[in-house]
């Protein structure tokens, strides 16, 4: 069993950025694919962007290219937002699974955790 906590979240104004990071609870993530989801109200679980296990590799979802990257080290996967806008306000969720591919699919992630608030005003 992984153990996700997520961290970074908060109030920002449009146009700022917040760097959000997640660990897992007493272990390392080198063994996992990681990826990062995120919810709005009323709207289902959105892809964001994943990353590969030596980190080499990420996917990130078109409406955040260029204004959001992942990254992560052997503990701890980050995602850092830039520019970011009133529609990127939601919560935003890490995940683990165990395989290679860098999913896109909410289903495909084994692990999750519990979830950090990002809001972004206008």
């Amino acid at each position: 069993q992984v153990q996700l906590v997520e961290s970074g979240g908060g109030l920002v104004q449009a146009g700022g950025s917040l760097r959000l990071s997640c660990a897992a609870s007493g272990r390392t993530l080198i063994t996992y694919t990681m990826g990062w989801f995120r919810q709005a109200p009323g709207k289902e679980r959105q892809f964001v962007a994943a990353i590969s296990l030596n980190g080499g590799t990420t996917n990130i979802v078109d409406s955040v290219k260029g204004r959001f990257t992942i990254s992560r080290d052997k503990n701890t996967v980050f995602l850092h937002m830039n520019s970011l806008k009133s529609e990127d306000t939601a919560i935003y969720y890490c995940a683990a699974h165990s395989g290679v591919a860098l999913a896109t699919e909410a289903v495909n992630y084994d692990y999750w955790g519990q979830g950090t608030q990002v809001t972004v005003s206008s």
